[in-house]
């Protein structure tokens, strides 16, 4: 072997070591991967192509010098995933804590630059301890540099975080511009500020896990969209994510082969309850209606009234907006709304059709709601829904009262099938609230107003409190049986399939932020 060649594949060798030995078995003990093992994992077998495994910093200061690793804590690269090509980062802790340098932002940008060029989803797989300090304002200009092309990319091509690790200050800023973000429970954590710096603050003592953990950005703030027991299982779950997305915004996703049968439920016409406030399930029905173990819910656990998700119905991708009656009986509120009009429009960006499932009456009330903007947050929802652009079919299973009723796509705001089960009530409100308005006068000159209440509440169900007056005004396209829902759909999305809309043009909206 010539020395040239030798000398290759030593840096070779010496850039697949990382921070050394040491420091691997230290990830190890931690139960988490190595960035090239989380690669490994990623991509199909055979596939990946590292781009600048021998780039080190350039830093000089505080004996910077004499700590130079090949890669300089981040391996970046491409390859595929179930033959699709996407282009991904893994941040090396074992490399000065994955800390992010101007080389290291260089490394990234350079993917991601490339990622926009040739139209693929793009990956980071993120355990950093934040800001390279002996680096100063380089490190935070890597940071802008990477922010700003997050941007750029939005809309363009998926964009999907994983963190796998600590992700802390100016690092969280790009997993939160992505599409969606992983988080690893027990071993990750996300914040802007770490429990040191509040302690010092506001004088409150929490843990990492308290305050950036994965249970708290999946259930409280919502920051991130799925946890996984480790990273064997995030790095899954990235893969199935893209498995419902295209490419890119030029493509639609990619039709998995299916062979139409009867396709009716029968099971879907008990679900139902015959007392209208009894709550179920609504994901009883939304596996009734979509091919067998294709549903993918995201944001599980938080904003629980409604329930966002991917699925396939006869083999095509779509995305799901649903009330969930099991909780806050399916009202929509603050969160819930923010969370459906973030999932509309990353739908909306990559041709993904929209089935919304409503059984929703109305937006919660209280002063919590009114005070934390639920107008505002309300009206992000009813915006990305008109927004969207992709086929959007919608089915009424029970209430559809007031605003809430317009919100969830109806008609008026563009849908494009509007279904309607016959348990349908579709009014401004319930039958009992309706009529104490209406019929206030008529109930308390009554002799017995109770018995009065409960004539005028069946007069008001009987005009109203069904899907029929709705029907009579196109405003509903079909009033059809439970069972026959899948066959429907199937149809529906295949009419829609070529669907083109013309948009006044503009630079953007804007929406309600």
């Amino acid at each position: 072997m010539s020395k040239p060649i030798e000398l290759l594949h030593q840096k070779l060798e010496q850039a697949k070591l990382g921070g050394g030995q040491k420091r691997i078995d230290a990830q190890h003990a931690k139960k988490k991967l190595t960035a090239r093992e989380r690669i490994h994992f990623l991509l199909d077998d055979n596939t990946f192509e590292e781009i600048g495994a021998l780039v080190t910093h350039r830093t000089v200061d505080f004996g910077m010098q004499d700590q130079v690793f090949y890669g300089d804590g981040v391996i970046t690269g491409y390859g595929n995933i179930e033959g699709r090509l996407v282009y991904v980062f893994a941040q090396d802790f074992t490399v000065f804590g994955g800390s992010l340098s101007e080389t290291h932002a260089e490394k990234i940008c350079k993917i991601m630059d490339l990622a926009m060029k040739v139209k693929a989803p793009l990956i980071g797989l993120n355990d950093s301890g934040g800001a390279r300090i002996q680096e100063g304002v380089r490190s935070l200009g890597g940071y802008a540099d990477i922010f700003h092309r997050n941007v750029m990319a939005s809309g363009v091509i998926p964009q999907i975080s994983a963190i796998m690790g600590p992700c802390a200050g100016g690092a969280v800023y790009s997993p939160a511009i992505t599409d969606f973000t992983i988080m690893v429970e027990d071993t990750s954590y996300m914040f802007v500020t770490g429990p040191n710096v509040v302690k010092t603050v506001t004088n409150e003592s929490v843990t990492s896990e308290e305050l950036g953990g994965a249970s708290t950005h999946s259930t409280k703030s919502g920051v991130t969209h799925l946890t996984a027991a480790n990273d064997i299982l995030a790095i899954q779950d990235v893969k199935r994510l893209l498995s419902y997305m295209p490419q890119s915004f030029e493509e639609k996703p990619a039709d998995l082969p299916y062979d139409l049968q009867e396709e009716v439920r029968e099971e879907l016409e008990s679900i139902i309850p015959d007392n209208a406030n009894q709550p179920y399930d609504m994901v009883d029905i939304i596996n009734g209606v979509c091919d067998a173990d294709s549903f993918f819910e995201i944001h599980k656990d938080y904003a629980a009234n409604i329930i966002v998700g991917f699925a396939r119905i006869a083999g095509q991708s779509i995305g799901i907006v649903a009330n969930q009656p099991m909780n806050l009986a399916g009202c929509l509120d603050v969160n819930s709304s923010k969370k459906a009009a973030r999932f509309t429009r990353f739908c909306d960006c990559f041709n993904i059709p929209l089935l919304v499932l409503v059984d929703v009456p109305g937006f919660l009330p209280g002063t919590d709601q009114e005070w934390n903007g639920i107008i505002t947050n309300g009206a992000k929802l009813l915006y990305a829904l008109s927004e969207a652009t992709v086929p959007k079919v919608t089915v009424i299973t029970r209430k559809a009262y007031g605003g809430a009723y317009d919100v969830m796509n109806s008609k008026h705001i563009g849908a494009d099938m509007n279904y309607a089960w016959p348990s349908a009530e579709i009014a401004v409100m319930g039958a009992k609230g309706a009529s104490e308005i209406i019929f206030k006068k008529e109930i308390k000159d009554a002799a017995d107003p109770a018995a009065k209440l409960k004539e005028k509440e069946a007069e008001y169900a009987d005009l109203f409190a069904n899907p029929y007056s709705a029907a009579e005004r196109g405003f509903i396209d079909e009033v059809i049986l439970p069972k026959h829902t899948r066959r429907k759909l199937i149809r529906a999305f295949t009419m829609l399939k070529d669907k083109t809309i013309d948009i006044p043009i503009k630079k953007h909206g804007n929406i309600p932020l």
